[in-house]
């Protein structure tokens, strides 16, 4: 997680060709049950610690289908599946924020080109 400058990993199984979520952990669950108690980490397995209930959405979905479900279940996380189940990635919080962001960028510059437009014209 450090090397790769990520905050969570994915747990997977493989199934026939396809890799399945089956759990993930973050760095505050290794923060909470490893860390902060004094466990030593070289006896505690990601099995241990993964969150086990793994909430997941199709890769069809809508980004407001991510967000109410990410907001139901008060995660920050959401992994990407296609039909079969397979992982084929994952969005973020972060994901989410940046592309409000940019959306929102985006309709700012609408509304000071029209004006500019709407300025030039009055000319």
């Amino acid at each position: 997680m450090r090397q790769a400058h990520v905050g969570d990993v994915l747990v997977v199984k493989k199934k026939g060709e396809n890799l399945e979520p089956v759990g993930i952990i973050t760095d505050r669950d290794i923060v909470v049950e490893v860390v902060a108690p004094g466990l030593d980490p070289n006896v505690i397995t990601v099995g241990d610690i993964m969150s086990p209930h793994l909430s997941t959405i199709e890769e069809g979905a809508g980004v407001f289908d991510a967000i109410k479900l990410m907001t139901g279940k008060g995660i920050r996380r959401l992994p990407v599946v296609d039909s079969d189940g397979a992982l084929v990635g994952i969005v973020t919080l972060d994901d989410l924020l940046l592309m409000m962001a940019k959306e929102s960028f985006s309709i700012a510059m609408l509304l000071s080109n029209e004006q500019k437009n709407e300025s030039i014209k009055r000319r």
